[in-house]
């Protein structure tokens, strides 16, 4: 009797039991993670997304934590929004270009100094290329094509990059190790210490003229642009080969009558305190022009005495003014670009046909510049008597837009 009683208990007690347990489980909230399976995220769209970037979240929590990566990356404050419309920031700081703009004498970290001095006096054409230090594959399409250095049609042709110190120099790490031995295995590298920006390109002009006119003084033409230009060097030799070395050349896409821009929100914009006439001299837009040693070693001096101007292009018409010397508009330099001409419709973008006539075309890809001269020094005539246009046709300048008629760079 008393061994059924002690069975009857220990069965109640394991039945009330079981009925917690099952209670407790049909009670549970379903949202809490089950012992044996873990929790998965919501999936939304097929595709799995942590639990902070769930829309339940809200639109302000992403972006606060989207600005808490960025500002992570780049140890930046956080920035307040603004009401809309209100230019928080102008796009340079004239002020500090005022305050700084007599510093205009940097040290020259990498040189080239017998770059024109093997054997003196044999440099027909130096060509002066301006880019940037993280810009070297656009740097050796320029070597591998149009900026060969050696002998054209008899008469020698030597090339240099110009370039200043990165602005954020942790995002190009072992920068200068590198420029060193970019320099040391090709000798064409000139590198000054200043901020390469863009209001910067300034000082890249006087510094360049300064250098030509010490290291390089005999040399008869000098090619100046940018490295996104395919330069057709074979017409530019023919070119100067008609022209005085001994006398004045100055040649480009020359823009006439340009306009300060004076919209805070371009990228060109000049305030009246800085420039306050309404007009811009005349001059030559900065993509490529050309241009005699004289003529560079009398812009090396007047450059010296023209107050520094923050966009390259009309600097450079300010200092020719200053020598009295107009320069002179060839159509061969597009520095805007081309646009296909009407009386040839047929012909491709990148037929050699829209190249051969030409010298400097501008806002080209590095693989658009290998294409171009590859196709131009092909092994059959670039084009063929099926392809040449049957009735002459003439090219039409593009019209720049506004914001980009004040200057090319």
């Amino acid at each position: 009797m008393k061994v059924r009683l002690k069975g009857d208990v220990l069965c109640t007690f394991l039945l009330v039991i079981a009925l917690c347990t099952l209670f407790y489980s049909l009670m549970r909230p379903t949202n809490e993670p089950s012992p044996d399976k873990p929790n998965k995220p919501k999936v939304s769209s097929g595709t799995a997304k942590p639990k902070k970037f769930l829309v339940s979240e809200g639109r302000a929590s992403r972006a606060k934590l989207l600005s808490d990566v960025y500002h992570a990356e780049d140890g930046s404050e956080e920035v307040k929004p603004t009401k809309p419309g209100v230019v928080t920031q102008p796009p340079f700081d004239f002020q500090q270009y005022l305050r700084s703009k007599d510093h205009r004498n940097f040290s020259l970290l990498i040189n080239q100094p017998n770059k024109c001095s093997k054997p003196s006096g044999d440099t027909f054409l130096l060509i002066a290329v301006k880019s940037i230090v993280e810009d070297f594959d656009r740097r050796e399409s320029v070597r591998k094509t149009w900026g060969r250095e050696g002998v054209i049609n008899g008469l020698r042709v030597r090339r240099v990059f110009l370039l200043g110190t990165p602005r954020n120099k942790t995002s190009v790490s072992l920068w200068e190790s590198l420029m060193q031995h970019e320099s040391h295995y090709y000798k064409d590298i000139l590198l000054w210490d200043f901020l390469d920006t863009f209001f910067n390109l300034t000082l890249k002009e006087i510094h360049f003229l300064g250098w030509a006119e010490d290291f390089c003084s005999d040399v008869k033409f000098i090619f100046k642009g940018d490295a996104d230009v395919f330069v057709n060097v074979e017409n530019l030799i023919h070119f100067l080969q008609t022209q005085d070395p001994s006398g004045d050349v100055f040649v480009g896409d020359i823009i006439n009558h340009a306009k300060p821009i004076r919209s805070k929100k371009s990228k060109y914009y000049i305030p009246e305190t800085m420039y306050g006439l309404g007009m811009y001299p005349v001059y030559a837009g900065g993509g490529g022009f050309l241009m005699s040693g004289v003529t560079m070693r009398k812009l090396s001096q007047s450059c010296k005495e023209v107050e520094l101007f923050p966009i390259d292009d009309v600097f450079l018409g300010m200092c020719l003014q200053r020598i009295n010397l107009t320069p002179v508009f060839h159509a061969g330099f597009k520095t805007f670009g081309i646009t296909k001409p009407s009386a040839a419709p047929h012909l491709q973008t990148f037929d050699p046909c829209f190249y051969r006539d030409l010298m400097v075309v501008h806002s080209l890809k590095a693989a658009e510049i290998w294409l171009m001269w590859n196709l131009l020094h092909s092994q059959q005539p670039p084009c063929s008597k099926r392809q040449r246009v049957r009735k002459p046709f003439h090219w039409k300048k593009k019209k720049p837009k506004l914001a980009e008629k004040a200057v090319t760079n």
